[in-house]
């Protein structure tokens, strides 16, 4: 297809091409012909937020929502810089998120034009492309190989920029639309049998399925080799809700129980990192199944191994291995799921006064619904979310992921609200992870998201100052302000804020914040002496 225009216009015909919906940013004059070409050739909405940051964590929400390529457009020098931690969460999350940025007239590189700077070299170890558009006519094929290479697995961020002088002027290209979402190749390693063999001859086996089972759709595959191999499987990240928590099968409480005991850890669409003890169960076999050969541990002994398609790899396991009677050892994890879910209950029932965090999570537990989106973005508050938070639908769970990146709250939410509308999009955050961008209440107001946030304040660095006080005996740089009024701020924006210092006010503040129809924030007072765990199953 021959295509004309600016290299603004160029851009997004490739990108209507390949689904975009919206266009997140932040204005800069750099990147305006981009707009131009939103706005004229229609169809891709442009959504503005309050810093750039909180843009390409919403592109890297609307992919993660959607598993499709969400695009960022950040302008030149700063606007990329202030992007970076979402491109690199978005490089641990294997998002496919597409940054299109603006860079310096190539005409008068080296000659100090406003924000001139090298973002290559800068991107280039947390992308799977990266690279710079030299001509106008070159922009369709260099913006769909970007994007190509985003969403073929292991998925990750692309980056392509465009001077000035390029982005600008005319020009006209061909654009072989048969590449576009075809021929994305998928590299396998491995046999799924020698996995059928390992599950054969284990008495006590668990499977741990990871984010890259949900990118890959490939959760009634997981669920049909569950069921037949009877294993009982616990997930994490973006795998959550791809086996349902009310499933037979599927644990989370026992975890730690099922790791030690298991005679065969399963670990599949996720790395065996320091989430996962970096793969060292006791004396347990471990087998690793991952959607790219890459994405195999090297450092760990694995018994069985395989790589490719992770539902065919699934199909085929499921083929091949005999139902095996663990009724025994299903048993035994699901005694411990119950004992420590009755513990919970009554830690959640909390009438403790300052407010205890989990009490907070015991009053959520009875307002959301079972498609609601839940997003974390904290340290010590949201530590219990992956405990106490049930997911039954793939792609309503959302974190930071390995990555750790505080900030990511209102750019998810925003995703969220825009491509499911009609769910409830909850956001935990931190007292200090609000602090990383609680202005961008400003954008949820101004399109209109009604998202409602719950905020823990315990007025402290609650990870840092505990375990620093342990250490050494005192803390510093740990505290934030007391009781500080960020219901307020929320207020002052635009939103419905709630503020929240006795057990009994909790769950009527919730309601309110979900009748407001706006965005909400609850800001909870909690016990600032409350130690968090240091571990849970959040990422």
């Amino acid at each position: 297809m021959r295509l004309q225009g600016h290299g603004g216009m160029l851009a997004v015909e490739v990108m209507k091409r390949w689904g975009a919906e919206y266009l997140f940013t932040l204005s800069g004059g750099h990147i305006f012909p981009i707009y131009d070409g939103c706005v004229k050739l229609g169809g891709i909405e442009i959504v503005d937020t309050r810093h750039e940051q909180t843009a390409a964590f919403a592109a890297e929400g609307y992919s993660k929502l959607t598993r499709k390529p969400g695009f960022v457009a950040l302008t030149a020098g700063p606007g990329v810089t202030n992007g970076i931690s979402a491109i690199t969460t978005a490089h641990f999350n294997g998002s496919p998120l597409v940054v299109l940025a603006g860079r310096a007239p190539q005409a008068r590189w080296g000659e100090g034009s406003l924000q001139e700077f090298d973002h290559i070299p800068v991107v280039r170890s947390v992308t799977k492309a990266a690279a710079t558009a030299t001509s106008t006519a070159e922009i369709p094929k260099l913006l769909s190989f970007c994007v190509s290479e985003a969403l073929t697995p292991h998925r990750g961020p692309a980056f392509v920029d465009f001077p000035l002088d390029v982005l600008f002027v005319p020009g006209e290209a061909d654009l072989d639309e048969s590449l576009i979402l075809r021929g994305l190749s998928r590299a396998t390693a491995g046999d799924s049998s020698s996995v059928v063999k390992a599950l054969e001859g284990a008495e006590r086996p668990v499977l741990v399925g990871g984010s890259d089972v949900y990118w890959d759709g490939a959760w009634e595959a997981l669920r049909a080799l569950v069921e037949r191999a009877r294993i009982p499987t616990f997930l994490n990240g973006m795998g959550r809700g791809c086996l349902p928590a009310d499933h037979p099968l599927c644990f989370s409480r026992s975890r730690s129980l099922a790791l030690k005991e298991a005679d065969l850890v399963v670990v599949a669409g996720t790395p065996l990192d320091f989430r996962l003890n970096f793969g060292r169960f006791g004396g347990a076999r471990v087998v690793h199944i991952a959607d790219h050969p890459d994405m195999l541990a090297s450092h760990v002994e694995l018994v069985a191994s395989a790589a490719g398609p992770l539902s065919e790899i699934f199909e085929e396991i499921a083929a091949g291995v005999r139902p095996c009677d663990r009724s025994e050892w299903i048993g035994r994890l699901q005694a411990e799921e119950e004992s420590r879910r009755e513990k919970d209950a009554s830690e959640m029932a909390s009438e403790s006064k300052p407010i205890d965090a989990r009490r907070v999570y015991g009053e959520l537990r009875k307002r959301l619904e079972r498609n609601a989106i839940v997003i974390c973005d904290g340290g010590d508050f949201v530590s219990f979310a992956g405990r106490y938070i049930d997911v039954f639908e793939p792609g309503c769970w959302m974190d930071p992921g390995p990555y750790g990146c505080l900030g990511t709250g209102p750019g998810y939410g925003l995703a969220a609200k825009l491509v499911h509308p009609d769910r409830q999009v909850v956001i935990l955050f931190g007292d200090g992870a609000f602090g990383f961008s609680g202005i961008d209440y400003d954008t949820l107001v101004r399109f209109d998201v009604p998202v409602v946030g719950i905020l823990s304040n315990n007025g402290i660095w609650g990870l840092e100052k505990h375990p620093m006080r342990a250490l050494y005996g005192y803390d510093v740089a740990a505290d934030l302000q007391a009781e500080c009024r960020y219901d307020l701020v929320v207020e002052a924006l635009g939103g419905h804020g709630e503020f929240v210092t006795d057990p009994s006010q909790l769950g009527p503040a919730i309601d309110r914040a979900f009748e407001a129809g706006k965005p909400a924030l609850v800001n909870v007072v909690t016990d600032p002496n409350q130690v968090y765990p240091r571990s849970s199953n959040l990422a």
